[in-house]
C-alpha cells in the first residue's frame, strides 16, 4: 500500500514517464499523510512545474502552506534559474576572494558561460535538494515530485560523482597549500592569499560533506524510497522497467511502482475492454520487477485541481492494493 510506504519513510521521491500523473500522485500522497496528522513538505524539482496548478496556488522556491488541518502540507517549486544564479553567485564570490584582480574579469566571463554548460542545471538543482534534506528536521515526510525519468536518473547519479570531484579538488588544494607554505618558508615571506585559500578549502569541505550526506540518505532504505508512476501502456511500462532497474543499480530502494489511471470495469464495454488490455501490461510489470510492490490507482474523472479534488485521489492512495 502506497500510504504505508509513506508512513515508513522520511523521504519519498516520485518519478516516472512524463504525463503519467506524478504531480497528482505526489500531491494526493502528501494530502493523505497530512490527513493523518503528519507534517509534510512537498517539493517540485520538475522544470515544467505543475504543482502550483494542482493545488490552485501560486508557488515559489519559498515554503507556502497549502493544507492545514489535522496535519499540514507545505509546498515548494524549485526555480531552476534562481537556483543556478545562487549556485554560481556563491562560486563567483569564492573565486573573487582568491584570484588576483587582473584575472577576475576573465573568471566572471567564464562562469557566465558555464551557467549553460551541460550538467550545470543538475549540479545546482542537486545543491537545492541537499539543502531541503538538511533542513527537513521539522517534517515527518518530504515528497519530491521529480522531473521525467531521464533527468531524474542523471540527478540521482550525481552525488557520488560530485563527491569524487570535490575530493580531487581538496587534494589539489592541499598539495598547492603545501608547496606555497614551503615557498614562504624558504623566502621568509607571507602569502596574502593564504586566508582565502583556507576559506576555499572550508567551502569545498562543506560541499563534500553535503554530497556525502545526500548519498547516504538516498541510499538508506529505511529513510528513503522511490515510487515510479506509470500508465498501463506499452511505452510507459517499458520505461518503468528500465528506470526501476537503473534506480536499483544506484542502490535506491524502489518502494512501489504506481499504475495510475486504471480504467474502471463497470463503466461500459469500451472501458472494460481497456481495463482488460491494461491487465496484460500489469502482468508484464509483475514478471519483470520481481519483488517490487505494484500499486494501482483508479482513473479519477474530475479535474485534479484544488484541495477538494485531491481528496478523492488521496482516499484511493490509502486503500489501493
Amino acid at each position: 500500500m502506497l500510504l504505508t510506504l509513506a508512513r515508513r519513510r522520511k523521504f519519498l521521491f516520485v518519478g516516472g514517464k512524463g504525463g503519467s500523473g506524478k504531480t497528482s500522485v505526489s500531491s494526493a500522497l502528501a494530502l493523505a499523510r497530512a490527513a493523518e496528522g503528519a507534517r509534510v513538505l512537498l517539493v517540485s524539482t520538475d522544470p515544467a512545474h505543475s504543482l502550483g496548478y494542482v493545488w490552485d496556488r501560486k508557488l515559489t522556491d519559498t515554503v507556502v502552506r497549502v493544507f492545514d488541518e489535522s496535519g499540514s502540507v507545505d509546498a515548494i517549486e524549485v526555480d531552476p534559474d534562481a537556483t543556478i544564479e545562487r549556485h554560481f553567485d556563491a562560486v563567483r564570490r569564492t573565486m573573487l576572494q582568491i584570484l588576483p584582480e587582473r584575472l577576475q574579469g576573465a573568471a566572471t566571463r567564464h562562469l557566465d558561460v558555464a551557467k549553460t554548460a551541460p550538467g550545470s542545471h543538475e549540479a545546482a538543482m542537486l545543491e537545492r535538494i541537499a539543502e531541503v534534506i538538511e533542513q527537513a528536521g521539522n517534517y515527518d515526510l518530504v515528497v519530491f515530485d521529480t522531473a521525467p525519468s531521464g533527468h531524474t536518473l542523471r540527478l540521482l547519479a550525481l552525488p557520488e560523482r560530485l563527491f569524487g570531484w570535490t575530493e580531487s579538488l581538496l587534494a589539489s588544494r592541499k598539495r598547492s597549500e603545501s608547496f606555497a607554505a614551503a615557498a614562504r618558508g624558504i623566502a621568509g615571506t607571507t602569502d596574502e592569499t593564504s586566508d582565502a585559500d583556507g576559506r576555499l578549502r572550508r567551502t569545498l569541505h562543506a560541499r563534500r560533506e553535503r554530497f556525502a550526506m545526500m548519498s547516504t540518505v538516498i541510499a538508506d532504505h529505511s529513510a528513503t524510497a522511490f515510487a515510479v508512476v506509470t500508465l498501463a501502456e506499452n511505452l510507459s511500462v517499458a520505461e518503468t522497467i528500465d528506470i526501476t532497474g537503473r534506480l536499483q543499480e544506484l542502490g535506491i530502494d524502489v518502494g512501489s511502482v504506481v499504475v495510475n489511471r486504471r480504467s474502471p470495469a463497470d463503466a461500459g464495454q469500451v472501458l472494460a475492454d481497456q481495463r482488460q488490455r491494461e491487465a496484460g501490461y500489469i502482468r508484464r510489470l509483475v514478471e519483470n520487477l520481481d519483488d517490487v510492490p505494484i500499486t494501482e490507482l483508479p482513473l479519477v474523472t474530475k479535474d485534479l485541481t484544488g484541495t477538494e479534488a485531491l481528496r478523492e485521489l488521496a482516499g484511493h492512495v490509502g486503500d489501493c492494493r
